[in-house]
């Protein structure tokens, strides 16, 4: 299996993106997943120029970008199943700027995670979120095919979000989309929420995982909590997922570097 081990960015929050790509290189990680507000607080800030610039500056810190995820965070006023039009339309428009961008720094994965920013708010119904969500899914698919990148749905626990917190339910909307560049992106954190094994949530994604995140039932790096990573292990072999394990954590209890080298020590080991 050529499964390969990446990192987020926010985890180095405050840093400049070259020292992420260089601390992230010298650790043993092989790529950086980027979560553009890191870089600003909306991509069209950054000029086409400086994108190349970026995905140069990656490559020669020897590192790949692997992608973007928490798309939606910034500006501020996004919103994926929001009843007003508007706020749609410029949440799709975002996306496709998202998109070109992704593309243009070199990665091939767009995770569609932004737990906030696709909450079905008071007065919308489940179904009619999901008709909002597939339409903007649907149209941004498209230039997702010129650009050759993937947009990855991600499930994530009822902690988070009330919508889509569940392969199956990720893998229902994946269908409805159907199209070859709308895939799913499973993490250890959320899956541990849904009470199932993981290797079985993993291997019902089958074909459609394009993108991983590794972490851990606490939040914490994997190895840092309880999941079972000799299921995750199993699930992953089973698919024949050979992709990127992206290390993503949401608790920061110490620093940076020891939990990025905790982390890919672990995952490892798990691996063999």
């Amino acid at each position: 299996m050529g499964l390969k081990f990446s990192i987020c960015s926010e985890l180095f929050a405050g840093s400049p993106i070259q020292h992420i790509f260089r601390t992230s290189a010298r650790i043993g990680y092989a790529g950086v997943e980027i979560a553009p507000f890191n870089l600003a607080a909306d991509v069209r800030q950054i000029t086409d120029s400086d994108r190349i610039a970026l995905k140069d500056m990656a490559s020669s810190c020897g590192v790949e970008i692997v992608g973007t995820h928490w798309l939606l965070a910034s500006p501020a006023g996004l919103h994926m199943t929001h009843p007003d039009k508007g706020v749609r339309d410029r949440t799709r428009e975002h996306l496709s700027e998202i998109i070109k961008f992704t593309a243009q720094i070199g990665g091939r994965t767009i995770v569609i995670g932004s737990p906030r920013q696709r909450q079905v708010i008071h007065g919308v119904t489940v179904d009619q979120a999901r008709d909002y969500a597939k339409e903007i899914l649907g149209q941004c698919c498209k230039e997702a095919e010129r650009a050759d990148v993937l947009l990855c749905l991600e499930p994530l626990s009822r902690s988070q979000t009330n919508f889509i917190n569940t392969a199956e339910e990720a893998l229902a909307l994946i269908k409805d989309v159907n199209h070859p560049n709308m895939r799913i992106t499973l993490d250890v954190y959320s899956m541990s929420d849904e009470g199932k094994p993981l290797d079985q949530i993993i291997q019902s994604a089958g074909q459609y995982l394009s993108h991983f995140h590794a972490n851990d039932t606490n939040g914490r790096g994997p190895g840092q909590g309880v999941a079972d990573y000799s299921a995750v292990v199993r699930g992953l072999r089973a698919v024949g997922y050979n992709g990127y394990a992206s290390v993503e954590v949401f608790d920061r209890f110490k620093d940076p570097v020891a939990i990025a080298t905790d982390s890919l020590d672990n995952l490892k080991r798990f691996f063999g």
